[in-house]
């Protein structure tokens, strides 16, 4: 259970931004259940999903990194809320997933030629002797715009992409499960996602980052 506690360069738990963050979210938290559902709600909403994100370098993978730009793709934010967890003593760990999301926007669909993810990231948590799976990937305002359900963490439950939409449609489908990792498994994800954005893809941190913009 000790490697699920510690910090490593990607999940920074003990940076002082990170514990100084999860310190304030917890205050008043009376047990580990509680402090977990206010750092899940706080990766969930607070930082907002971003495609666009998506890197292959392991600066942009940083916990403190994606906690200061306040952005990111779902395996950023499995970092992030990694980090949190294991900072306040919730052993916590990556899972990885190959999946479909059918309700892609159109022109994003087309840009990438799919509508496959190789490389969705979530976590999973030990709590009252068992692990619990969670995906804090969507922000609750993006959900209500594309018209998908909220993922709801009740610290009792796994809570995973949902596979419909709120209109009955098909939403997520999870196409293959990678397992579990202790540590951010950055050549495993880039092999997969380099396929799709390049070798070279660095977070985009402002619309002017992204060259078929800046060639319009």
């Amino acid at each position: 259970m000790k490697e699920y506690l510690e910090a490593t360069k990607a999940i920074e738990a003990d940076h002082p931004l990170i514990i100084d963050q999860a310190e304030k979210l917890v205050e008043g938290a009376q047990s580990e259940r509680e402090k977990l559902l206010c750092l899940f709600a706080f990766v969930r909403d607070e930082i907002p999903y971003n495609l666009f994100m998506i890197s292959m370098h392991p600066d942009d993978f940083r916990a403190s990194f994606i906690l200061e730009t306040g952005k990111g793709y779902c395996v950023q934010k499995a970092v992030l809320l990694c980090a949190l967890a294991r900072s306040v003593g919730i052993p916590s760990r990556l899972a990885l997933a190959r999946i479909r999301n059918h309700r892609i926007p159109p022109a994003l669909k087309a840009r990438l030629g799919r509508d496959e993810f190789p490389g969705h990231g979530y976590n999973q948590f030990f709590l009252d002797g068992r692990w619990i799976t969670a995906a804090a990937t969507f922000n609750a305002d993006l959900c209500e715009r594309i018209g998908v359900p909220v993922v709801d963490f009740d610290g009792e439950h796994d809570a995973m992409l949902p596979p419909r939409a709120l209109d009955g449609s098909p939403y997520i489908e999870y196409l293959e499960h990678y397992g579990y990792f202790a540590d951010l498994p950055l050549d495993f994800i880039t092999e997969r996602t380099s396929k799709i954005w390049g070798r070279d893809k660095r977070a985009w941190l402002s619309p002017d980052d992204d060259p078929l913009r800046a060639r319009a």
